[in-house]
């Protein structure tokens, strides 16, 4: 195989793949890229057997073929090439000759055959706004649980009905819950629903962020699978399996009570008091009452501490134990200047809302109480 390639267009592509690439692993073959040119393209390919991608570049192929090289290698020398075009020729031992004006260069590889295969993307279910997607994965992803043993809250459930596009995600002590509507997410023909890995959420993110503004998702599944198309790039991922917790009887259907506050000025009372709440429990006290909103926390080791702020409230007096962690999360997710906090009492969760004008979707964030 012999093709001649931009280096800058190498180098984009080989960095979307670092991310799918295998940095631990006891199966050699995952921690390198699949290198495959023909048709003036040049395909690379990386997995790590739970996440998959595939994405593409012109090239001009002298000869047909394929091969692997380790992914982290080739990037990092990549990049420190000049810019220009690049010439790789991969040799009778595997191993890829890459010349750069006065540059020579041999990467040791290994056989294209004990490279995995990727399975095939199937029939599309529909087509999504890459934006939208990517902007519900940065209001849901970061409740997905990390335990490991907890596997099916490593990812977020994500839904498509005709009445638009839904992701939920929670660790089981909050949720966060996002619905787009059909103007902004697209229908699907039929309703789907999968578990999409943590992993893989971050990896759209990515191709989100490369992709033009008006860019679609063409997303499919399988029985094992899900499918992301977005321009000449493809990313795979294994579904998780399991049952999702019921996130209807979760989400709060009545409040008694609501206080509205400045989302710039509870963010930053919350993350000033936060520095002394106990380390490991992150909690601390949000006392609400007509006109304000106290935030308390104490700690024997490093001290305590006080903020108050302006808040349109005018029910009884309630004081509820939180995580401050869980609150910021939510504040430094939304766009909006204003938040709604909706209670019931104290030990009821609250339900964290975008408070003003021109939401186009529905945002809800619901957070478990603790007792201090």
């Amino acid at each position: 195989m012999e093709f001649t390639v931009n280096k800058s267009d190498l180098v984009r592509e080989l960095s979307l793949s670092q991310g799918v690439v295998e940095k631990k692993t006891t199966i050699p073959i995952l921690s390198n890229v699949l290198l495959e040119a023909a048709d003036d393209r040049l395909t690379l390919t990386a997995t790590d057997l739970e996440l998959g991608i595939r994405c593409s570049c012109p090239a001009r192929v002298k000869k047909e073929g394929a091969g692997t090289v380790p992914a982290r290698k080739l990037l990092d020398y990549m990049r420190l090439l000049p810019e220009g075009d690049v010439n790789m020729k991969f040799l009778e031992n595997h191993w890829a000759s890459i010349t750069s004006g006065r540059s020579r260069t041999r990467i040791a590889g290994m056989s294209r055959e004990s490279f995995p295969e990727l399975p095939q993307m199937p029939e599309p279910i529909a087509e999504v706004p890459v934006k939208t997607l990517a902007s519900m994965i940065a209001r849901t992803s970061f409740a997905i649980s990390n335990e490991e043993s907890r596997f099916t809250l490593n990812g977020a459930l994500l839904l498509m009905r005709p009445e638009g596009l839904t992701m939920v995600a929670t660790d089981g002590h909050r949720l966060a819950y996002v619905q787009a509507s059909p103007a902004e997410s697209g229908t699907a023909d039929k309703p789907f629903r999968a578990l999409i890995p943590k992993k893989a959420m971050n990896e759209l993110t990515k191709l989100s962020d490369d992709a033009g503004a008006d860019a679609k998702a063409i997303v499919a599944g399988d029985d094992n699978h899900l499918f992301f198309q977005v321009g000449h790039r493809l990313l795979i991922t294994r579904k998780l399996t399991g049952n999702f917790p019921d996130y209807e009887r979760v989400l709060p259907k009545d409040h008694q009570f609501t206080a509205k506050l400045e989302k710039a000025e509870i963010r930053s009372a919350i993350e000033r008091v936060a520095q002394f709440a106990d380390e490991r429990s992150r909690a601390i006290r949000v006392q609400f009452a007509a006109g304000e909103v106290r935030v308390f926390s104490s700690s024997v080791e490093t001290g305590e501490s006080e903020e108050s702020v302006s808040s349109e409230y005018s029910g009884p007096d309630i004081e509820i134990g939180f995580n401050a962690q869980y609150l910021l999360d939510f504040l430094r997710a939304i766009s909006q200047d204003q938040v709604a906090f909706e209670l019931k009492d104290q030990k009821s969760a609250g339900e964290m809302r975008p408070a003003g004008e021109g939401i186009a979707d529905q945002y809800r964030y619901v957070v478990m109480p603790m007792r201090i």
